[in-house]
C-alpha cells in the first residue's frame, strides 16, 4: 500500500528490452535507499512495481507486458523520470489517501491553466470510467493523492500548490502528456456495489 505522497523523482538511466518484457534501472536518491531490499514495492508514477536488482543507487524494475500497455511506464526512455514512493510502513503518517498502486488506464492533460501560487491542470479520461470521477473525490494521478476539483464531460482538473509542483513530474507535464490514473477503492466499490443494486432492482 502506498500513501499517494510521492518522495522523490529519479531518473531512468537503462532499459533492458525483451519479448513482452521489460527492465527499468533507476538511479535513486540516498535517502530512499535506507532498508530497500530486493523484492520490495516501489510505486513508480503510481504503478506498483518489485524491486529485483540493488546496485549501489541503481534500483532495477521488471515490467510485464500489460504494465507497459496500460500505464506510461510503456512510454518512458532513458533520461525520462518517474515519481518514486516507497510502500506504506505501519505508523506512517498518511498524509495522502490510501493506495494500492494498481493502475486502471491513462489519462491524456488537456489543459494547463497556471497562475502565481497554483496550476489547474485538466484530464481527459476513457468515457467508460468516469463513473468513478466525482467531485470533491480523491484520485492518483502518477502516484501523487489529489482531489478532483470539477468535472465536464469526460474530462476533470486538479488544483495542484507550488510544494506539489516542485516534488513531482506535474511541474515538467505539458499539453498531450499520458499521466497513470487509480481510482480511489473506496469509490470503486461504492460505485460498483450501487450500480449493481440499481441494476438488480431495475430487473
Amino acid at each position: 500500500m502506498f500513501t499517494g505522497i510521492v518522495k522523490a523523482t529519479a531518473t531512468l538511466v537503462s532499459i533492458e528490452e525483451q519479448e513482452n518484457f521489460r527492465t527499468h534501472v533507476i538511479k535513486f536518491p540516498n535517502y530512499l535507499l535506507d532498508g530497500l531490499v530486493p523484492g520490495a514495492s516501489v510505486a513508480n508514477n503510481g504503478c506498483c512495481l518489485t524491486v529485483t536488482k540493488i546496485d549501489n543507487d541503481l534500483v532495477s524494475f521488471d515490467l510485464m507486458a500489460e504494465t507497459l500497455r496500460l500505464t506510461n511506464l510503456g512510454l518512458l526512455r532513458v533520461g525520462d523520470s518517474v515519481n518514486l514512493e516507497r510502500a506504506a510502513r505501519f505508523n506512517d503518517e498518511i498524509g495522502g489517501h490510501l493506495m494500492s498502486g494498481h493502475i486502471i488506464c491513462m489519462a491524456e492533460i488537456t489543459r494547463i491553466v497556471r497562475s502565481k501560487n497554483n496550476c489547474q491542470m485538466w484530464f481527459k479520461m476513457p468515457s467508460s470510467l468516469m463513473n468513478y470521477i466525482l467531485y470533491k473525490g480523491f484520485i492518483g494521478i502518477d502516484g501523487a493523492s489529489l482531489t478532483i476539483c470539477d468535472i465536464i464531460d469526460n474530462t476533470f482538473c486538479v488544483n495542484l500548490i507550488p510544494e506539489t509542483l516542485e516534488r513531482t513530474l506535474f511541474l515538467s507535464r505539458k499539453i498531450g502528456d499520458n499521466v497513470n490514473i487509480e481510482i480511489d477503492p473506496q469509490t470503486q466499490t461504492i460505485v460498483d456495489t450501487i450500480e449493481r443494486i440499481m441494476a438488480y432492482n431495475s430487473r
